[in-house]
């Protein structure tokens, strides 16, 4: 009888991050801030082509406010 293939879930994002590299936290933190880059180049080029009128003045920020309930574990 074949032995059973189960998959173990990561218990939150930051366990799968760290999951889908292998536990190379250098690695993981090196792709993440590569992530960022490359969204924050998208949010900065469609803010250039997002028209005033469609979204009533409101326009993205690049930068977010900190947030205080994100707690480290």
């Amino acid at each position: 009888m074949p032995a059973l293939n189960v998959k173990t879930e990561p218990a939150n994002e930051i366990d799968a991050a760290l999951q889908w590299h292998g536990g190379d936290a250098r690695a993981t933190i090196e792709t993440l801030l590569l992530d960022c880059a490359h969204l924050r180049a998208q949010l900065a080029l469609t803010s250039r082509c997002l028209s005033r009128g469609l979204t009533r003045g409101w326009l993205p920020e690049v930068d977010r406010a900190v947030d205080v309930s994100v707690n480290a574990e």
